[in-house]
């Protein structure tokens, strides 16, 4: 992928920096749910734009998944009713935070299309900011990268339920931004995702009844 223009990233830098003062003076927060594949690059743009509004004041929490879970889902094993249980779960704090000014940031699996729209409709009751961000990296480049060898575990038949090996990943219709971390680098990546939050919280979102 050949970079852009020097004058092209220097504008999308102004443009980065004029966003996150823009969030950094803002009492309300919102929900970003990075899901995809494990190993599709979810917490690494996610702590990358965490990075970037803490750096200008902004105050963001990350709910990744692997750090969460033991906290809120001890127990819990990995059938679809368990996932679904820890998905919506998370999705309950992250709201809870979100309508409390923090900007929330959830890479998240979340393999399942109805746990996903839970979480949706919780932040849409609530009048509370929610976008969804499908890391859409393929299966092939999520397995190279795998460091903690879940993938050849799961296709040595070691380990079972795995995301994408023997467990179904239901891709979302419904995601607000689709990045394949394989064509976009980190830095254009996280980028999009600052632009797709100021974008939610200059939308105003209304309480449902439903």
């Amino acid at each position: 992928m050949r970079d852009p223009p020097v004058s092209a990233r220097a504008d999308a830098v102004e443009l980065d920096r004029a966003l996150v003062q823009q969030l950094a003076r803002r009492d309300v927060g919102a929900t970003l749910w990075f899901t995809g594949l494990p190993s599709a690059g979810k917490s690494t743009v996610a702590h990358a734009l965490a990075d970037r509004l803490r750096g200008d004041g902004v105050d963001v929490e990350v709910l990744d998944g692997d750090e969460v879970r033991p906290h809120l889902s001890a127990g819990l094993g990995f059938t679809r009713a368990d996932r679904d249980v820890n998905v919506c779960r998370i999705g309950w704090v992250a709201r809870l935070l979100a309508s409390h000014g923090t900007v929330v940031l959830v890479p998240v699996i979340a393999p399942y299309a109805e746990a996903r729209q839970a979480v949706r409709a919780d932040h849409e009751t609530h009048g509370v900011p929610f976008a969804e961000v499908y890391v859409s990296t393929s299966l092939e480049v999520a397995e190279q990268r795998d460091v903690k060898g879940l993938y050849a575990r799961a296709r040595r038949g070691e380990i079972t339920g795995m995301t994408g090996v023997d467990d179904p990943y239901e891709q979302p219709a419904t995601a607000e931004l689709e990045l394949d971390t394989a064509a976009i680098d980190l830095d254009t990546s996280a980028a999009m995702a600052l632009a797709l939050l100021s974008a939610i919280l200059d939308r105003p979102v209304e309480r449902t009844t439903s």
